[in-house]
């Protein structure tokens, strides 16, 4: 059986681009591995990590088990829920909007808790290897000759965590100018805007296929 880890972060259920490309990808994947394949689904806008969690857990992990208060040790089971969920999957999937030029909180409040468990601390190797997919949506355009070229503050974190401080064999797939659609102002990157989102689900498609054979070969 595959077992896909599905992580939501668009704060959008409706029109969330990220959530639709990681939509296509997964559908592909599950099509290419039959009907032995398992989805465990953690949708941060629905059901978000507490704020205080990380911190709680990290003090946790300074203090003697039998001496933690209720509150570490409901923090510190959450990481450790967390944990289990990621490292059960043989492939990821992980939709990252681009808020406020970041990494969102809630997101971002994820990945600060899920690090508190020692499978993911740094230097682990609990998904080394596995493959993975972070579905990238920006609203605007953030490329080399823009004007908000570097402005993208998010890609290049969660590259960080999870190719070189995971180690997953990682595939970004980026779609720009989602919001050219609702905002007069972009009006005229609408047809550019319609094309990029036609290639990101193309790019997921094939992704899904071709994903297949690297979990086969690591059988």
């Amino acid at each position: 059986m595959t077992t896909i880890f599905r992580l939501d972060s668009s704060i959008r259920t409706e029109g969330s681009v990220s959530r639709a490309v990681a939509d296509t990808l997964e559908n592909a994947i599950i099509e290419a591995e039959g009907n032995d394949t398992r989805v465990t689904r953690r949708d941060l806008a629905a059901d978000p990590v507490p704020t205080d969690a990380w911190a709680t857990a990290a003090f946790a992990g300074h203090t003697p088990e039998d001496e933690r208060t209720p509150e570490q040790q409901a923090a510190t089971a959450l990481a450790t829920q967390l944990a289990d969920e990621v490292a059960a999957a043989d492939v990821l999937i992980i939709g990252a909007p681009l808020y406020n030029f970041g990494v969102s909180q809630h997101l971002k409040t994820w990945f600060d808790l899920l690090i508190t468990d020692p499978r993911f601390a740094s230097g682990a190797q609990t998904v080394k290897d596995k493959p993975a997919f972070l579905v990238i949506a920006r609203g605007g355009g953030y490329g080399e000759g823009t004007p908000r070229a570097g402005w993208d503050h998010a890609t290049g974190w969660l590259r960080r965590i999870l190719e070189d401080v995971w180690g997953l064999d990682l595939d970004v797939i980026e779609t720009e100018l989602t919001l050219a659609e609702v905002t007069p102002q972009m009006a005229g990157l609408r047809d550019l805007a319609r094309a990029q989102l036609a290639e990101s689900h193309e790019v997921a498609r094939t992704s899904g296929r071709s994903v297949t054979l690297k979990l086969r070969n690591a059988a």
